[in-house]
């Protein structure tokens, strides 16, 4: 399938389910052409592999746009990293403030929490993301930070770690605030943040429905009841920001991310968003020329107890190509000019550049597998007596 360089003879290509969250590929060149994305309309949309991080299509992508509830996407994250730190746990019971109390009009989507009860954080956890309530929004936003407002600073602080350089939160919820925006790239890159460092708890997003209080409510995702590759995330409305939709959907091994914003109804976001998927699955394909962990190389080392050091990646080198380009993968190593001891095990000693039809495609770096201690006085000696002579 690959055609790999000579230098690269002792490479593994077992496949591996590793993730490469991020590999480091800035990919600009497209090999061969494909059928073009559907016309859609909206304000903006983006596709995106979630393995490679490559975007397959997008509209307006970094244009900065009311978000509505995909908000909320945020407020979840924050929390399910609180779990996994041991900050909160699945059983801790967050306060109902009058402020957080959803007083049950039309205007907004409420978990219907009792007013100054509580609910568990996992339960907490489940208003937000499957019934989309601004109240367990809120609630466990006064919970983690003392305030709403404090608590947007911390979703902005995330953002900006995450790599979201055109959005802004104001709230927890989505509600409107002319200071809060969003672009398609950053939910997509706060999808891709979901699904990877929330894994325990991402498939709440796929969760068809939630009863808490008695009160039994559907997630509003169609594509969950439609299409079974479909696992999330969240939707969003205001009139603001029209019917707004981030989803996931998983075919064959290979994971994307879309993101519609501003579509004029809640069959437009679904079909829009099944058109992406159905036109980026037919026209892309993930190939993992290099395994993360593999040895790529021994490359010689001066002045070490050991004459070579084991060289790869440490995570998998993953490139999305237009499906029947993958014989044209190439990929070559780059070594540093000189590899001395000592060396500890993950410093950088060179990369691996990949290309597509003589087109270079990125890189990533190659490290070492294993420490390198540096040699005795006498090594030492003897290695500078032979390299006057070489």
């Amino acid at each position: 399938m690959t055609q790999l360089s000579p230098r690269l003879s002792r490479l593994s290509l077992r496949p591996l389910a590793a993730l490469a969250l991020l590999t480091g590929f800035l990919t600009s060149t497209q090999a061969a052409p494909v059928a073009p994305p559907p016309t859609l309309e909206n304000k903006a949309f983006i596709v995106m592999d979630f393995d490679s991080g490559r975007v397959l299509a997008e509209s307006n992508a970094d244009a900065p746009l009311p978000p509505a509830s995909m908000t909320k996407m945020m407020t979840s994250y924050i929390v399910e990293q609180a779990l996994k730190s041991g900050r909160l746990k699945p059983t801790d019971m967050v306060q109902v403030s009058e402020y957080a109390w959803c007083r049950g009009t039309s205007s907004e989507s409420c978990m219907y929490l009792p007013l100054h009860g509580s609910a568990s954080v996992l339960d907490m956890l489940r208003g937000i993301i499957v019934q989309s309530g601004n109240d367990a929004s809120k609630a466990v936003a006064e919970h983690l930070a003392g305030n709403e407002p404090a608590f947007a600073a911390m979703m902005n602080n995330e953002a900006k770690r995450l790599g979201m350089k055109n959005t802004h939160f104001m709230n927890a919820t989505g509600l409107p605030d002319p200071s809060h925006k969003a672009s398609a790239r950053d939910l997509a890159i706060l999808a891709r943040a979901i699904i990877h460092d929330s894994s325990e708890y991402y498939s709440i997003y796929a969760e068809k429905d939630f009863t808490y209080n008695g009160i039994k409510q559907g997630n509003r995702n169609a594509l969950l009841y439609t299409d079974p590759t479909v696992d999330g995330l969240k939707t969003g409305h205001t009139s603001e920001a029209g019917f707004c939709l981030t989803a996931s959907a998983k075919r064959n091994g290979q994971r994307l991310i879309t993101v519609v914003m501003g579509t004029n109804s809640m069959q437009a976001r679904a079909d829009q968003t099944r058109a992406l998927f159905n036109w980026a699955f037919a026209s892309y394909e993930n190939i993992r020329p290099v395994q993360g962990g593999a040895t790529v190389q021994s490359v010689p080392v001066r002045f070490g107890k050991v004459d070579q050091v084991n060289i790869g990646p440490l995570q998998d080198v993953v490139m999305t190509v237009p499906r029947g380009q993958a014989a044209q993968v190439k990929t070559e190593v780059k070594l540093n000019p000189e590899i001395t001891a000592p060396i500890a095990k993950g410093a950088v000693l060179g990369k691996i550049v990949v290309t597509l039809d003589g087109q270079p495609q990125g890189e990533q770096a190659l490290v070492a597998l294993e420490p390198v201690e540096e040699a005795g006085f006498f090594k030492k000696l003897w290695q500078r007596i032979l390299s006057w002579f070489a």
